[in-house]
């Protein structure tokens, strides 16, 4: 299934149903009078986040959902029947934006959440509702008020525990699937990885989620490579696990290449908890490692951790240090405001 995650779409709310002028004629009664039904309320469309989608491939094959309109009112003060609803089934982190791009509208990051995107129009009055003691035979009637047109971007940001960061072959598919059931594409040229993928990882007894995005490169919020849109997918993580490699000649310039992109995109993910790891440990002797281990903790300003997403080793250090951080948001937050039950 192809990864997708910004759609545009066009939605429109029902109308409402136009108020009916009907008069009672029945046989023996001499002043039947008004009895037109008021129309019937248009249908809205909602937006509901639901489990089970990671992409919105869904909306490049239909981008319009309208609601239905109204019934008009019938005699016999009758009112007409109401237009179905438009529901938008989206994966949970989708973010609905205006036609700007810009403005976001609602947030959906917890399945079941349901927005109100367009709200139909409500029904007209017919001419039973204007009978009054000064005008007993009304023939007005309201039509029906119009649905509401608007177009809308859908972006998606997936929710994951920990983000993987680097730079394109540092190893972070590798890391992936060693770790995960994931199977995302392994080779030996950059920009290997085109879209986001999501692995389950455990530890410790310790589940969590974990996203690999594609290699950033310098100049990546310039445009350059593949851009930097894919950062999206991490900002939603509670840390960062930043992978280098450690056969580049300078493993200190990748780092801060990396550090630069993130501070361009956005100040507040350069500001999240990272978990920084020279990777590729198995291709180095010993004295090599410490050198650039060295380097790269001195331009960092923090602790470095060793491994080897072929090899393994040091990898269940790395994913414990992830759990360290990710930890605190699992445990219940306790109501501080609670008081004993007192008779």
């Amino acid at each position: 299934m192809k990864f997708l995650d910004l759609a545009k779409v066009y939605v429109r709310s029902g109308g409402g149903g136009a108020g009916c002028v009907s008069f009672r004629r029945e046989k023996f009664i001499e002043y039947g009078g008004p009895d037109g039904g008021d129309g019937g309320r248009g249908g809205d469309v909602w937006a509901e986040a639901v489990e089970g989608l990671n992409t919105l491939i869904d909306f490049r094959f239909q981008q319009h959902f309208f609601a239905n309109s109204g019934q008009h009112g019938m005699g016999s003060q009758r009112t007409g029947a109401s237009g179905d609803d438009a529901v938008l089934r989206v994966p949970v982190g989708t973010e609905i934006l205006d036609e700007d791009q810009e403005t976001v509208l609602f947030d959906l990051t917890e399945p079941g959440q349901r927005v109100l995107l367009a709200k139909g129009g409500n029904g007209g009055f017919g001419n039973l509702h204007f009978k009054s003691s000064t005008n007993r035979s009304p023939r007005n009637a309201n039509p029906g008020l119009p649905g509401i047109e608007r177009t809308l971007w859908l972006r998606l940001k997936l929710i994951a525990d920990a983000g993987l960061l680097g730079l394109p072959n540092a190893g972070k598919s590798t890391f992936l699937s060693a770790v995960s059931n994931a199977r995302p594409k392994i080779a030996d040229y950059p920009f290997t990885t085109l879209h986001p993928n999501l692995g389950v990882v455990g530890v410790d007894a310790h589940e969590f989620v974990i996203a690999d995005i594609p290699g950033l490169i310098e100049g990546a919020s310039e445009g350059r490579g593949l851009g930097d849109q894919f950062l999206g997918h991490v900002e939603r993580s509670r840390v960062l696990l930043h992978l280098i490699d450690g056969t580049a000649d300078d493993v200190a310039v990748d780092a801060r290449t990396i550090l630069n992109e993130l501070a361009a995109y956005s100040p507040e993910l350069a500001r999240k908890p990272r978990v920084t790891a020279l990777n590729k440990i198995d291709a180095m002797d010993a004295e090599t490692i410490a050198e650039k281990r060295a380097a790269l903790e001195a331009e960092i300003g923090g602790p470095v951790h060793l491994m080897s997403g072929v090899s393994r080793e040091g990898v269940t250090d790395v994913l414990r240090a992830l759990w360290t951080e990710i930890e605190p948001s699992r445990k219940p937050v306790a109501d501080e405001e609670e008081k004993p039950w007192q008779p």
